[in-house]
């Protein structure tokens, strides 16, 4: 669904790269994060891939078609979930999605279906301008759908949501991507995307320094650890013991086969964790 090969932009049209170098492939059906701090370049690849920003230098493909010569047609193809809301203000959240609709060439999805989709219905009357930032972010959200797109772009598509509502987009999500939406989430939740991502690309100062599966990056980079409550002279005891180092195993047997065990569990990596140790920097 996607192609990009090579691909540099530089704002000022200079030596200074905001995307450099970067080369990626996503598969039809795809839940591909593209995860990295604030300025990493992860906005800028988006905005070339979905048009909004021209491409400079290297080749880029999506649904089939070359971002340097667009066509109309691509827009039938993609849907955008905007991480800063651009809704109409002085139109309802229905008259929103009404209006969009007209601008397909294709089927689209009835806008009250969507309303009530993304937990909005009651307040589709009401104008746009008076929800709150949760709200417009949630109409965004059900904008980005309308056309069924088969490549979705969703760019923090929890930002500034309550965890419940938060879930229930997540769920939106698994859901479309089941029905055939190959997804490209761009963002800096390192949870969200160990939850919904086949594949991970860690991107830093406009550069991919890795792509895997969240799976395989934390069996590469993360320890192997077991957290183990136990009583030990009448007094609770909280330990870690490495599942790999042959010490720390001999040490864990002789725990459980001489106190009263509490709780044990295995103890995982964050994806967070992970994007730290690869490349040395945080997700501020």
């Amino acid at each position: 669904m996607i192609k990009v090969n090579n691909l540099y932009h530089s704002y000022n049209k200079d030596d200074i790269y905001a995307v450099n170098d970067i080369s990626f492939e996503i598969e039809k059906g795809e839940i591909f994060g593209f995860l990295g701090p604030s300025g990493a370049g992860k906005s800028t690849t988006q905005n070339i891939l979905v048009g909004l920003l021209q491409l400079q230098q290297g080749q880029v493909e999506v649904a089939g078609y070359d971002v340097k010569h667009i066509k109309d047609k691509m827009f039938n193809k993609i849907g955008m979930s905007f991480e800063q809301s651009n809704v109409y203000s002085k139109m309802s959240g229905l008259e929103n999605l009404e209006f969009y609709r007209k601008l397909f060439d294709v089927k689209t999805r009835d806008p009250k279906e969507l309303i009530k989709l993304v937990g909005l219905e009651g307040k589709e009357h009401v104008k746009a301008g008076k929800y709150s930032k949760g709200m417009k972010h949630r109409l965004t959200f059900a904008r980005s759908m309308i056309n069924n797109p088969e490549m979705w772009f969703l760019d923090e598509p929890t930002t500034g949501l309550d965890p419940s509502i938060a879930a229930g987009i997540k769920d939106i999500i698994r859901q479309e991507n089941q029905k055939g939406a190959t997804v490209f989430l761009t963002t800096h939740n390192m949870y969200i995307a160990d939850e919904l991502c086949d594949r991970v690309a860690f991107v830093v100062d406009g550069k991919i320094r890795l792509i895997d599966s969240p799976k395989t990056l934390k069996l590469k980079y993360g320890e192997k650890l077991v957290d183990v409550e136990y009583i030990q002279d009448d007094q609770l005891i909280k330990d870690s013991f490495s599942t790999v180092d042959p010490a720390e195993k001999a040490r864990l047997m002789e725990v459980i086969d001489h106190h009263d065990i509490q709780t044990m569990h295995t103890k995982e990596a964050t994806l967070e964790e992970i994007f730290i140790k690869v490349t040395g920097r945080g997700l501020v």
